[in-house]
């Protein structure tokens, strides 16, 4: 049987999910709780971990406050969470998102998403696939976006981050495959997030967090690699994409209303 039909149960251990705090990681953490998992639920902020725990099942989300940047206090955590029963379920969903065109590129923002949005998954990569692989079990699902697929105005270091995880979930699935560990790629679309909040265009087929959450957690418990939705804009972008470069880029430019001018409000 592949390991790509593995699924985890909450009889199987226990759940971690990174940026837990708000958006779709605090739904798809409530999602889990309510479909029986016991969740170590991480994020910087330790109130809002709390309020979190006390909204979901008693005793099935459990507060563990971190920084994803931070190497030394990921494989911390990992460690505690094992120590009591096996990792089944590891949701890498920390990012972080900033608006920028190249007019006002900034180096230094474009940094914290680089280091968010990749450094940070692989600083929980490393432990949790130590864990599994030595378990011979688990699954391994990491939040990227339609995103990246192709650029998108708006998000030139965003896209990039989000490209660079589609791909880094596709080459560790190779090695996976024969190590018993199963991995899945998180593709959303526009989801009404304080994230999202800061975009001054419409977003085609706006989800709320806990219809996101509700896709998610359906996907983790089927078979497959890639969890991705709405569908619709699923295809919609996946067929955008086929485009050769020029084509690509003039079809957005068009359909966004993109003439490089600075749309933002004042």
């Amino acid at each position: 049987m592949s390991v790509f039909s593995k699924v985890m149960t909450p009889d199987d251990g226990v759940a971690w999910v990174t940026g837990a705090s708000g958006g779709i990681g605090r739904a798809t953490v409530l999602k889990l709780a309510q479909a029986g998992w016991t969740i170590h639920a991480t994020a910087r902020g330790e109130d809002d971990l709390n309020t979190l725990a006390a909204e979901g099942p008693a005793g099935r989300i459990i507060p563990t406050p971190g920084d994803v940047t931070d190497a030394e206090q990921m494989a911390q955590i990992v460690a505690r969470i094992t120590a009591e029963r096996p990792l089944a379920l590891a949701l890498l969903n920390a990012g972080v998102y900033t608006p920028m065109r190249a007019n006002d590129f900034d180096a230094a923002t474009a940094a914290k998403m680089w280091r968010v949005n990749l450094e940070g998954v692989s600083n929980c990569t490393d432990p949790v696939l130590k864990t599994m692989i030595a378990q011979g079990t688990g699954h391994l699902a990491v939040t990227a976006s339609v995103a990246g697929y192709r650029g998108l105005p708006d998000a030139a270091v965003y896209s990039g981050t989000k490209a660079a995880l589609i791909a880094y979930c596709e080459a560790l699935a190779m090695d996976l495959e024969d190590l018993g560990v199963r991995i899945s790629v998180i593709n959303p679309g526009f989801v009404d997030t304080e994230a999202t909040a800061v975009n001054e265009f419409d977003m085609p087929f706006l989800m709320q967090p806990q219809d996101a959450a509700a896709r998610i957690v359906a996907g983790l418990g089927k078979p497959g690699f890639e969890i991705a939705f709405p569908t619709r804009f699923e295809i919609l972008l996946k067929t955008f994409g086929l485009l050769p470069n020029r084509a690509y880029i003039a079809a957005v430019r068009k359909a966004t209303g993109w003439n490089g001018q600075d749309r933002r409000k004042s």
